[in-house]
């Protein structure tokens, strides 16, 4: 993503992070872009037809998913939910991502209880055009009342770890046309030669 990429430790700790995620047999839609194909194609033999959250409730899972959607949505191209997102981010908080468990928790907490006073209802069973308008006022409002800092707090969580999870799958990888994917008898150069510095690349939504 031009402008918005990590730094190199950053990335490097993505991709190890990813690499061990991929051993586990249970997503049914995220794959780890770092997966050989001829290893992967048992994996996808054996998936699951449906995820089942080990860490995040029912309710607190459909909201991630609807979440991640939203930040990266489908387009012309595959979105989070293709990608198998939201899986990520549960498998990593159920497995020691300290960070994503008490504060992704509240968040959500927090998200519903915005959602309840505006609306009346969960976030969830909101129409996407409102779940669209309160994420943004979350995403880019400039208030700085104690709940708008915990908001934003919370959006920053959910779109690093909804990044995270797409770019290291095999879905957001095909979708940048990276040539690791591929195999070849020499070392290829850049694909985008026409645009060194990646500003075509999709970034999230917000």
């Amino acid at each position: 993503m031009a402008n918005q990429a990590p730094d190199r430790r950053r990335v490097l700790e993505m991709m190890a992070k990813a690499a061990a995620a991929s051993q586990f047999l249970g997503f049914s839609r995220w794959v780890f872009a770092g997966e050989h194909q001829h290893g992967s194609l048992a994996r996808v033999e054996s998936k699951p037809a449906n995820y089942q959250p080990q860490f995040f409730s029912a309710g607190e899972y459909q909201a991630i998913e609807v979440l991640t959607e939203l930040i990266i949505p489908k387009d012309e191209s595959p979105g989070a939910r293709e990608a198998g997102v939201s899986e990520f981010i549960d498998f990593m908080a159920a497995h020691g991502e300290v960070e994503l468990q008490t504060p992704m928790r509240d968040g959500l907490r927090w998200l519903e209880t915005r959602a309840k006073d505006a609306h009346g209802t969960a976030f969830s069973n909101l129409g996407s055009a409102q779940q669209e308008v309160l994420l943004r006022q979350v995403a880019y409002q400039n208030k700085e009342g104690e709940q708008d800092v915990a908001g934003r707090k919370f959006f920053e969580l959910i779109r690093r770890y909804t990044v995270m999870g797409y770019y290291t799958s095999r879905v957001g990888l095909e979708e940048l046309d990276f040539p690791g994917l591929r195999f070849y008898t020499q070392s290829p150069g850049c694909p985008h030669k026409e645009d060194p510095e990646h500003q075509h690349l999709p970034g999230a939504k917000f």
